[in-house]
């Protein structure tokens, strides 16, 4: 059952999650991703969430990004409901108060790292979109590479330049989906290192999907996901 939250508990939430269920249907008929699941992170938390593939870990980042629609339950972000916004209000909640960071980097292959950093804020209507990007991508060491393309950077500069992304529209909440999946122990290392230093001097909260449960142990604290429900708080 969706729990009610007064007024203070809502107000202290970035992340509100209730009894969410995500069914997909298929040719076998319908596939229930996640089960009920009910997660609460307050405004300025780590929370990592763990799990093996198929659990659902990705469906949930998702749902609370708004790129994902909640079959059943109750999907609340930054302040803001998003069970039954249209597709131009979710991308207008994205914009103004998310930041994603994927495994694949999903950076713009004919764009220079300046350029794919700069997007997300001239879309915002930012006046100053190169400028902030120019500093985001300093402050994670790539002053250097400003106008090389994708192709041009090794794995650890592209996953650098998607955290510069993230971080230059300044979110109120931080998504990140395996971010170190596609990169080497030392360099995700290294990449982990920048994550919770910008997370830092930020404040922004975080929700950070990892099969690496050493990685989600950096967090406030760590929830666990199977079989679409979470095992442990």
């Amino acid at each position: 059952m969706v729990r009610s939250l007064t007024p203070d508990d809502a107000g202290a939430l970035a992340i509100d999650l209730q009894d969410v269920q995500v069914i997909l249907g298929g040719p076998g008929g319908q596939v229930p991703i996640l089960r009920g699941l009910s997660l609460q992170v307050r405004r300025g938390e780590a929370v990592g969430v763990v799990g093996p593939s198929g659990s659902g870990k990705s469906t949930m980042m998702m749902v609370a990004a708004g790129l994902e629609q909640a079959t059943a339950g109750r999907v609340a972000v930054a302040g803001q409901t998003l069970n039954g916004l249209s597709e131009d209000a979710l991308a207008r909640f994205r914009r103004d108060n998310v930041g994603i960071v994927f495994q694949s980097f999903h950076l713009i292959p004919t764009m220079s790292a300046l350029e794919n950093v700069a997007i997300p804020l001239e879309l915002a209507g930012r006046r100053d979109a190169f400028e902030r990007a120019e500093r985001e991508l300093i402050a994670v060491g790539l002053g250097h590479r400003l106008g090389h393309r994708p192709s041009q950077l090794s794995g650890g500069e592209q996953q650098r330049v998607a955290l510069a992304r993230a971080f230059a529209v300044d979110p109120a909440v931080l998504l990140a989906d395996e971010p170190t999946g596609n990169l080497d122990r030392s360099t995700g290392e290294h990449i982990m290192d920048l994550l919770f230093s910008r997370r830092e001097a930020t404040g922004c909260t975080l929700l950070l999907i990892t099969h690496d449960p050493v990685l989600a142990g950096r967090c406030d604290r760590a929830v666990r996901l199977e079989d679409g429900a979470l095992t442990a708080h």
